[in-house]
């Protein structure tokens, strides 16, 4: 008698990278995802920077992929103003303040792209909000390292516990 096949964790991502920057068209392309939802702290920028100085590889990367023609669409729990700070430095659309990891979040910013969820890639720093919202909408996970550890004090202690799921799947990095 076959057992069926184990059902994927909410919490576990498709794909754990260092970097934003490793997602190139390629990537992309080797697993048929069109469109991103990104994350804000620790994804694009450092957590509460407002300074676009130290961010240009990033904001490269945006601009090429849009050349690309991959959709993109900010995704963050930060605050409004701090969003549309950098969703004009980052010239897409997105939104703060979003409530993950509601999927109603989450298939709302998937309609702003019009692709099917299947097609869309969310990447994040965090398993709880980013993995968890993506999975929970049938999105391609993407985690990322966080760009740097200066964040909420809920933040931290969610990352011990994120560290210990990681490591669970054979992910044993640290932020």
């Amino acid at each position: 008698m076959s057992r069926p096949a184990p059902s994927r964790s909410l919490l576990r991502p498709a794909d754990v990278i260092d970097h934003v920057t490793h997602i190139t068209p390629e990537f992309l392309a080797d697993r048929g995802l069109h469109g991103l939802l990104l994350d804000l702290d620790n994804t694009l920028v450092p957590y509460g920077s407002y300074d676009p100085v130290g961010v240009e590889r990033t904001l490269t990367w945006v601009r090429d992929l849009k050349l690309a023609g991959v959709g993109l669409y900010l995704l963050s729990n930060a605050t409004g103003q701090r969003a549309a700070f950098w969703l004009d430095k980052l010239d897409f659309q997105g939104v703060g303040l979003a409530g993950k990891p509601n999927p109603r979040a989450f298939r709302r910013a998937v309609q702003a792209l019009n692709l099917p969820p299947a097609q869309v890639g969310m990447v994040g720093d965090q398993l709880f909000t980013d993995v968890l919202g993506g999975n929970l909408s049938g999105m391609h996970t993407i985690l990322v390292r966080p760009l740097v550890t200066n964040s909420l004090p809920h933040t931290r202690v969610a990352r011990r516990l994120e560290r210990a799921v990681l490591k669970r799947y054979g992910h044993d990095w640290h932020p």
